[in-house]
């Protein structure tokens, strides 16, 4: 069942993210990795933010969770995981596809450039790679990231 998240799931969307993100550690730059990958406090400054999660649950459990945050005139999903135990089952493709429900707007997604998985996973979702100058603009617009992980990263947008 897909839900909106709320603030008693804050310690268990905490935990999946974490989980999840665990997927990066060697693979995305060593200066970008760090345990946890996500603070607690960083959570709650995205929700606060504007980001709205919502949540997989599988007999009571929360087992996947992500992002939708409006940035006016485009939709970005933000902050996608599932437990890394029952990833490949369709879990996150349930939730992209509900999140595209939400919104009539454009949607872009920033994700690691070396997160392979993950551009395989929008692409296969209906999502394209925009240029490397569209990248720059695109993130520095919508997103606030240092300039590091703007080097490092891409954007995939709904296609038109």
């Amino acid at each position: 069942m897909i839900r909106l998240c709320r603030d008693e799931d804050i310690e268990q969307m905490y935990q999946i993210i974490n989980d999840a993100a665990s997927a990066y550690q060697g693979i995305i730059p060593d200066d970008r990795y760090h345990e946890p990958y996500m603070e607690l406090n960083e959570l709650r400054s995205e929700i606060q933010a504007g980001v709205v999660f919502w949540g997989y649950e599988d007999q009571g459990e929360l087992i996947g969770v992500m992002g939708i945050q409006d940035k006016g005139d485009v939709s970005l999903i933000r902050h996608a995981y599932v437990l890394t135990k029952l990833r490949q089952k369709g879990i996150g493709s349930q939730l992209l596809a509900h999140l595209n429900e939400l919104t009539d707007k454009p949607i872009l997604i920033g994700t690691w450039e070396a997160a392979e998985w993950a551009i395989r996973f929008y692409k296969k979702s209906g999502f394209e790679l925009v240029t490397s100058e569209e990248k720059q603009r695109l993130l520095k617009k919508y997103w606030d990231i240092p300039e590091r992980q703007i080097e490092t990263s891409v954007v995939l947008r709904s296609k038109l």
